[in-house]
């Protein structure tokens, strides 16, 4: 199993949300690592999507012109 570095950070929360984690027994370090992960995929996404969006929307019109080559190969 790989083990990942961590460092320390100082974060500003609100405090009634604060006060409800503790509450109910949250890990928050834990809590906010999957929440950061799965932002930052999000926006890791959106930028790969935004960077390739030309040649997506170029190989679509491609598509639409002359269609997948497997065309005229289906049997269904």
């Amino acid at each position: 199993m790989t083990t990942i570095a961590k460092k320390p950070t100082n974060l500003s929360l609100r405090a009634d949300l604060l006060a409800e984690a503790k509450a109910l027994d949250l890990n928050l370090s834990a809590e906010l690592n999957k929440a950061l992960a799965e932002i930052v995929r999000r926006k890791r996404a959106e930028q790969w999507l935004a960077e390739n969006r030309e040649a997506i929307d170029a190989y679509n019109r491609h598509i639409e012109r002359d269609g997948l080559w497997s065309d005229g190969l289906r049997m269904f």
